[in-house]
């Protein structure tokens, strides 16, 4: 695949924030829709969370009235947030397209990945069960919502960025994207990974949000919460989150900036309840959704970029 987009321009000063918008919008539209035309089997990774809820906008703007190019697929780590797998089942019928549900319960049931226990986090085993998932279905591209701004490792990808045949990514064999010009030719079983919102902050991510009237999982929205401090961290209590000895729990205001595995997912403590309010506070944080709240990324022993090379997402 070699294409030019327009060259989207800076316009944070020159214009509005809604052109700005306009043009994330319109490059990302392009990604996606040269990503369904040169790729043979192509899927969207949607996990019910607000960056894959845009890339679901972004998928009704490059293909509507049509149905989507490409089946839309969550590898489900069964130690989900209630309100979010009920969010993405709704959001996908109500959209009239084909889910696929990678599960790393079955992963774990045929010995391809260790059981963590009840309370051990299944973040890392995801790789196997969407490399597995990749394989199955002979998809050549996974399109998903990762943003530059999130991790350092993810900063340095590229908006296609290449597997070798096993799924490994190998941050120093990237091909350049100068001036908008993508090559998407992959070989017989590689795979590429498109993320049309690289250049999207989480700021970026919220004021469209707002623009579209995107709606999203409740537990983005300050809510009460039975949350228990751990490694510093405001977990939510459920029957993977235990009080052990020495915790106690309390109801607190929270929300949450990212959603994932609820075993190592943390809340924030806010009063937040509307998208304007979030956007402010969105505005004035210092960090990160996942520094903030991700223990795999705070405390785990492997970086992002170890365990993107292994075929994370």
């Amino acid at each position: 695949m070699t294409a030019i987009a327009t060259a989207p321009t800076d316009t944070r000063s020159a214009a509005s924030h809604t052109d700005h918008l306009d043009v994330l919008e319109a490059h990302a539209v392009f990604v996606m829709r040269e990503v369904a035309a040169e790729c043979e089997r192509p899927v969207l990774l949607f996990s019910g969370g607000k960056d894959s809820a845009v890339l679901l906008r972004i998928a009704e703007k490059a293909f509507r009235p049509g149905h989507f190019p490409f089946p839309v697929m969550h590898v489900d780590t069964g130690h989900n947030f209630a309100e979010v797998i009920d969010f993405r089942d709704r959001r996908v019928q109500e959209l009239g397209e084909e889910l696929l549900v990678a599960s790393v319960q079955d992963s774990i049931d045929a010995g391809r990945v260790p059981d963590p226990g009840p309370g051990g986090s299944r973040n890392r085993l995801q790789s196997v069960t969407l490399l597995d998932a990749i394989r199955a279905h002979s998809f050549d591209a996974c399109i998903g919502g990762a943003r530059r701004d999130e991790d350092k490792a993810r900063a340095k990808e590229r908006i296609l960025s290449f597997r070798d045949p096993l799924g490994r990514w190998d941050p120093r064999n990237q091909r350049p994207e100068l001036w908008y010009l993508y090559q998407g030719r992959v070989l017989p079983g590689e795979h590429l990974r498109a993320f049309p919102l690289s250049d999207w902050t989480e700021l970026d991510i919220w004021e469209y949000v707002r623009r579209e009237h995107i709606e999203l999982p409740s537990i983005y929205f300050a809510h009460d919460r039975t949350v228990l401090q751990r490694s510093g961290m405001l977990l939510a209590t459920s029957q993977w989150i235990v009080p052990a000895e020495g915790e106690m729990p309390e109801v607190a205001r929270v929300r949450f900036r990212t959603v994932g595995d609820a075993t190592c997912t943390g809340a924030v403590r806010s009063t937040a309840s509307t998208l304007d309010e979030i956007i402010d506070e969105v505005a004035r944080a210092t960090v990160s959704e996942r520094g903030a709240t991700r223990a795999d990324d705070r405390f785990s022993e492997s970086s992002m970029e170890d365990r993107k090379r292994e075929g994370y997402f």
